[in-house]
């Protein structure tokens, strides 16, 4: 299938991200000379190693560190999650707005932990950014639906099953997930003033 045909599948800006992750990782491998796991050093300089940003002036880790993952594994499901709930966004806000989600999540997420976590810290993942979409989603089916209490409860309950495993940095996911609630409702809202505007008009 061609190129177009996944770009209207999934939508533009999810698809790109999805390529970019993709191609981060190949990039990732190479430096590695490992397909499945990628090195240390490799990792802490496409990553974020928080000693990096803070004392060798690595200002453009909190950014790319979205885009880099640690194993296979890691990047598959952060691709699949990605393309499933990202294009589910896509058609609700537009191409624009999901790629501003993706950065503003990932970059909260990442930004917490660069404070909030040890200075020999190496980190590296789009689950913060994936967060921040998932809790867009959130909270736009809680605004529209008016159920904004079961939504809060839906994102905590998807926070804590996902971030209880070792190795997993809850705190760019709460990071992301914080951001992506507040754009969330902020995008809920105008949708449901839309979506009523819609409904008067027609009726009357």
């Amino acid at each position: 299938m061609s190129l177009e045909h996944y770009l209207h599948r999934y939508g533009r800006a999810t698809f790109t991200l999805f390529l970019i992750n993709v191609a981060v990782y190949a990039v990732e491998a190479v430096m590695s000379k490992n397909p499945f796991w990628i090195s240390g050093d490799v990792l802490a300089t496409l990553g974020q190693w928080n000693y990096a940003i803070l004392h060798l002036g690595a200002w453009w880790q909190p950014f790319t560190a979205m885009f880099v993952h640690v194993n296979i594994i890691h990047i598959l499901f952060n691709a699949y999650f990605l393309l499933s709930l990202g294009s589910q966004l896509e058609r609700l806000i537009g191409p624009k707005r999901v790629v501003i989600v993706y950065i503003v999540s990932g970059l909260t997420g990442n930004l917490l932990t660069l404070f909030l976590t040890p200075p020999n810290l190496v980190s590296a993942g789009a689950s913060g950014a994936l967060f921040g979409i998932a809790g867009t989603l959130i909270a736009i089916t809680g605004v529209i639906g008016g159920n904004m209490q079961l939504a809060l409860l839906n994102a905590f309950v998807l926070f804590l099953v996902n971030s209880i495993l070792p190795r997993v940095n809850a705190i760019a996911h709460f990071g992301g997930m914080v951001v992506g609630i507040l754009m969330g409702y902020y995008y809920g809202k105008a949708i449901k003033r839309r979506l009523t505007w819609a409904y008067t008009y027609d009726y009357y």
